[in-house]
This record gives C-alpha cells, sequence and structure tokens, in this order.
C-alpha cells in the first residue's frame, strides 16, 4: 500500500484512497487533478526536460494550455530538449517553442541564482531519473531544493518510476569524493525515486547549513520498487534504449578508465571496450562523431570489447547486483595496467576502496561483501523515506 509518511515541511499529494497496486501506473505528471489546484494563481518556475512528458504532450506544453504562468524554465546537464552531449556547456536562452525564459542548471551555475527565482511563487519539478547515484539529474534536484530553501520557495516535485529501483548495490559514497557526478552518501544503486530521495535530502539535513525545503511531493500511482518501468522517452541521448538503462549502472563505471563504453556508435552504454584489447575479444566497433557524442573517447578507432545488446537482462539485473567482472578483467587485459584507471574513477565509484580491491586481486564476490554492512544500514535509513512498497 502507498505508505503516507510526513516530515516537517513537506506535504506529499495523492489521490483518495490511492494504493500502489489497485491503481494503473501514473507519473506524478500524469495526475493534473492533484497538481494544477496547487499552481492556480502562481507564478511558476519548472526545472524539466525532454523527459517531461504528462500523458502524450509536454508538461510545459500542458501547463501553458491550463493557463498556468509558466515564467522560466530551468535545464539540466543535456539541455531542455535532450539533445546536449555529457558534460557539454548548456546556453541560457529563450525556448523557441514557447517563447518561455529558458535557464541552464549546467555547467558555471549548477543552482539557480537569487535573482532568477525573483517573481516566482514556487517552483515544480519534473524530471526522469534512472536510479544512479552519478545520474546527474539527482544533483540538479539537490541545488535546486538548496536554492528553494534558501529563497523561501515552496518547491513540487512530481515523482516518476525508477527503472533500476528493484535492487540497491554498490558503495556508499564518502565525503572525500564529492562532487556533481555524487553528492550523497547514498549506494551508486539506491533503489529510490527522486521524490523519496528529495525527502531523504530534507529529513537527513544534507542541504547546505541543515536548510529544509517547502517540499511537496506528488506521487506515482500503481507502482512499486518491483515494476519493472519501460521508459517511455530515452533519459539522456546515449542511453537510447532500456537495455543501456539496465546496464548503465555497470558499464559507467568506465568512464573513469581507459575503456569506451560505445559513446559514438550505435550502442551506447551496450558495449564496451579498448583498441589494445584485439587478443582478447573478437567484438569491435569505432566509435565516430555523432549527435550526443561529438568527440567521444578513441573516437575514429577501431576497440576491442564485448557486445553486450543481446545479454541476457535477467542475469544482469535480476540478482540485483551490479556486475563488477567486465571491470575486473578489462583491468586485467590492458597494459601497464597502473594507468588503467583516471581520477574520474573516485568520482563515480564514490570511495577510493574499490579502485585498491581491483588492484589487490579481490574478486568481485570479496569486493561485493565488503560493501554489505553499509548497504544494510542505508536500507535501514532509506525505510523512513519510502513512498512504494519494497
Amino acid at each position: 500500500m502507498l505508505k503516507k509518511r510526513y516530515l516537517s515541511l513537506l506535504t506529499i499529494c495523492c489521490l483518495p484512497g490511492a494504493t500502489a497496486t489497485a491503481q494503473p501506473l501514473r507519473t506524478g505528471a500524469e495526475q493534473p487533478e492533484v497538481y494544477l489546484p496547487l499552481l492556480q494563481g502562481k507564478r511558476v518556475g519548472v526545472t524539466a526536460n525532454h523527459t517531461s512528458i504528462a500523458g502524450s504532450q509536454h508538461l510545459v506544453d500542458a501547463l501553458l494550455a491550463a493557463s498556468v504562468d509558466v515564467v522560466r524554465i530551468f535545464a539540466p546537464e543535456h539541455g531542455f530538449r535532450g539533445t546536449a552531449d555529457a558534460g557539454e556547456h548548456v546556453a541560457t536562452t529563450t525556448d523557441a517553442a514557447t517563447g518561455v525564459e529558458l535557464i541552464s542548471l549546467y555547467g558555471q551555475h549548477v543552482k539557480p541564482l537569487p535573482e532568477q527565482l525573483q517573481g516566482l511563487d514556487c517552483m515544480l519539478f519534473d524530471m526522469q531519473d534512472v536510479g544512479v547515484r552519478f545520474y546527474t539529474y539527482l544533483s540538479t534536484l539537490h541545488y535546486l531544493m538548496e536554492a528553494c530553501a534558501e529563497n523561501d520557495l515552496p518547491l513540487i516535485l512530481l515523482d516518476r518510476p525508477n527503472p533500476n529501483g528493484f535492487y540497491i548495490d554498490g558503495p556508499l559514497l564518502k565525503p572525500a569524493c564529492r562532487s556533481f557526478v555524487g553528492i550523497h552518501p547514498i549506494p551508486i544503486v539506491h533503489g529510490m525515486t527522486l521524490g523519496e530521495l528529495a525527502r531523504m535530502i530534507n529529513g537527513e539535513g544534507w542541504l547546505k547549513k541543515g536548510l529544509t525545503c517547502r517540499l511537496t511531493v506528488v506521487p506515482c500511482t500503481g507502482y512499486t520498487h518491483q515494476t519493472r518501468y519501460r521508459l517511455p522517452v530515452a533519459p539522456s541521448p546515449n542511453l537510447p534504449t532500456m537495455q543501456a538503462v539496465y546496464l548503465y549502472p555497470s558499464l559507467c563505471l568506465f568512464e573513469g578508465t581507459v575503456v569506451s563504453v560505445g559513446r559514438g556508435t550505435d550502442a551506447p552504454f551496450e558495449v564496451f571496450g579498448h583498441p589494445s584489447f584485439r587478443a582478447h575479444y573478437p567484438f569491435s566497433f569505432t566509435p565516430i562523431s555523432k549527435p550526443g557524442a561529438r568527440r567521444p573517447p578513441w573516437m575514429n578507432t577501431e576497440c576491442f570489447g564485448l557486445n553486450l545488446r543481446d545479454f541476457p537482462l535477467h542475469d544482469a539485473t535480476s540478482g540485483g547486483q551490479l556486475v563488477l567482472q567486465w571491470l575486473i578483467d578489462a583491468r586485467r587485459h590492458y597494459s601497464p595496467q597502473a594507468a588503467f584507471f583516471t581520477d574520474f574513477f573516485y568520482k563515480l565509484c564514490g570511495t577510493d576502496r574499490l579502485r585498491r580491491q581491483i588492484e589487490q586481486g579481490l574478486s568481485a564476490a570479496e569486493i561485493r561483501a565488503s560493501w554489505q554492512p553499509e548497504i544494510e544500514a542505508f536500507k535501514n535509513l532509506r525505510k523512513k523515506y519510502l513512498l512504494y512498497d519494497d
């Protein structure tokens, strides 16, 4: 049953009698009867991107059609239309389709400036996350909550299912590794929606100076953490398929190494490889410059590795764990092994321990066993903030 929990300065909106299993699955954005009354007569800022779909319409279009006064749009990494490369500067401009002022929350300013919030009565947030700590939409939410708290601006979050919400795995982030690709002391795969994480951020005092955001969460209906939710829209240019979304938690760790994960191919995050792996893997691919990956690693160079496009997903996901063996094997095949990892690896995995464990020759099972105590502690903490059954 959908759990209703209340914290100070936090509201959860839901339909009367709603349960997680008795109703069809509806995202927060698909429940205008819940959130439109909260926006009437208010000047609204919207933090959204191309995944912010309400039925067959973009959320911003639906809001404007419902006569909501949308004053400004705030866009994360990949931009409002979702076409920018990972890490690419996103300009502040005007949305051509609506004429609404568009402000980037990626690059120079990851948090709205006070003057950018002036004249707003509330902020509405709606974006599709993939349930992995280093996916930066969570970081955008964190800094948005912080800015809203500092400026006493209410935030309404329209929740969405987590496509990787059915398991929890990976080391917890340590403070020394904190960055925009990892802010909170949570596992790599955390098993929570953004609505639940927003409650945790508030409840655990993770905003600057222990501030609390005036948060309202509009939960999904018909969703539990065991629901295998298929995304209706690709969340970013290099996660074009559900296979990529499921493999992303494991393969993204390669982004902190010399290995390509297929950016610049037709199968990003469904393959991995390196030019020097010819003797170890028969499969090959050649990254090229293309939209969403203008300068991919090993561009125009043949890489040899694994093709995971047909990898049985039940092996990768139903067991509820990251696949570490690919990373361990790739390092063993690379020479010199000391040059395999980059400094970015620390930020992605959130700790320096994982690299040391791999370099020491520990097995995947031994590495996973080492983080189980902190996983169990996190699961107990997580229970306080869940909106949906496990």
